[in-house]
Order: structure tokens, then sequence, then C-alpha cells
């Protein structure tokens, strides 16, 4: 294929102001990373409230989780986000509706839909880890916190809870990664995360594989360091016997 190579793409202006195409992915990695943290936060507190849920006595708190579970797992993520971003703003009342569609920016509107779609998506996936982990446990520690005379939520806060979570990190590291790929959906609804400003500079510049280059080069180096960072909190936290850490 002839092509001409030119790196210095990046460092040549867009032509709007004073902005090089560089600035669009920085801009793009900073919304990228806001996306992905705030939509963590969310998924993170939610999913462990409903794994404890689908771990407690009874039938009704279980039921809920397991439906919420249900859903959320198996509704396409798109699905979801055109749903948050075009339908729900339409059922919320006057007030809140005109807030959302004519006080917000185009980016607000868009960063709010998509954060609580990937915090809401992603919470049914942390759920089953949380609920993985509790389960894991030995059933004696339990029964021993009971004879201690703790209460349930005791229990829970006190006991199952931080030996659960220890053991959880390799699942959850791939959930928090992939909430940071997932954020790329943002573009489709006109959010200028990372992919978004990938494909506006390759239209604008055309030169289209240096643009996805680039992004593939943040992308990449933005997980590994995630990665390497978990892991690191992974042998620092293991439970001995429990998990394994570094394949030993």
């Amino acid at each position: 294929m002839d092509y001409n190579w030119d790196w210095s793409i990046y460092f040549k202006s867009t032509g709007i102001g004073s902005e090089i195409y560089l600035d669009w992915f920085i801009s793009g990695l900073g919304w990228t990373i806001a996306i992905a943290l705030v939509g963590w936060i969310i998924a993170f507190a939610l999913g462990s409230l409903l794994g404890v849920m689908r771990t407690l006595p009874g039938r009704w708190l279980p039921g809920i989780a397991t439906a919420y579970v249900e859903i959320f797992r198996n509704v396409p993520l798109l699905v979801q986000l055109f749903l948050w971003y075009y339908l729900v703003p339409d059922l919320l009342p006057e007030r809140l509706n005109t807030w959302f569609f004519q006080e917000l920016s185009p980016q607000a509107s868009a960063y709010i839909s998509v954060v609580i779609c990937l915090g809401l998506f992603t919470a049914a996936r942390v759920c089953e880890q949380v609920r993985t982990g509790i389960e894991a446990l030995p059933k004696g520690q339990t029964s021993a916190a009971y004879a201690m005379g703790l209460r349930l939520p005791q229990i829970y806060s006190n006991v199952l809870l931080p030996q659960a979570y220890r053991i959880i990190i390799p699942p959850l590291t791939s959930e928090f990664l992939n909430i940071f790929k997932n954020s790329s959906v943002a573009s489709l609804i006109g959010l200028m995360e990372l992919l978004a400003q990938t494909k506006q500079t390759a239209e604008f510049s055309a030169n289209l594989f240096e643009a996805f280059t680039l992004a593939t080069l943040i992308y990449f180096t933005l997980n590994m360091s995630l990665m390497l960072i978990m892991r690191l909190i992974e042998r620092k936290v293991a439970v001995p016997g429990l998990i394994s850490v570094g394949g030993k």
C-alpha cells in the first residue's frame, strides 16, 4: 500500500484557534478518565451493595439483586446508553427535563448519561464478583461471628467483605479495565472522549493510520499501567490460602 506516513501530524495546527492535534488527544484522554473513574465509583458502590444482597438470607432482597443483574447484564451496553440519553430524560419532571436538555451543555448532558449508564451496567458485573468472593469464604466464619455476638451488618462489614474484596481483586481489575475501554461508547452520543477525538483527527487531517496508532498506544499504556498497579495491590493484600499471587 502506497501511504505517506506523517508522524508530525500530532504537532500540526487543527485550524481551530491555536490548537494542535495532540491537544485533542489530551482532551479526549481527560474525558475518558473522567468517565471511567466516576462510572467505576458508581459501579463499585452499587455492585458491592447488590453483591451483599445476593448473599443475604431470605428471598426478597436476593431476588431484587438477581433481577437487577439479569436485566443489566443481558441488555447490550449500547441499548442501555441510548435509553439513558434519549429516553430517560424525557421521563423526568419538566423542570429536570429543561435543566438536562437546555441548561446543561451537550457535553455535560452526554457525560451524565454515559457515567450513569456505565456505572449501572458495570455494577451488575461487580455484584457477581462480590457475591462469588463472599461465597468463597469458609461458612464457619459467619457462624463464629454470630457466636461472638456480632450482628449481620457487623459480620459483613468487619468479617466477610474485607476478605472477599482481597480475594476478588483480579476479576475486579478486569472490570476496572473494561470500564475504561467501554467508555468509548460515549462517542456515539457526541461526547468528545478519546475515540471521538481520534476519529475527528483522522477526518480533519486525513491521517487515519497515525491518529489510530496514537489512540491505540494511549489505550494500551493506560490499561497496562492500571493493571500493574492492581497487581501490586493484589500482592500486598492477598489472603494466604485463598488466592495465589503471581502464579505461586
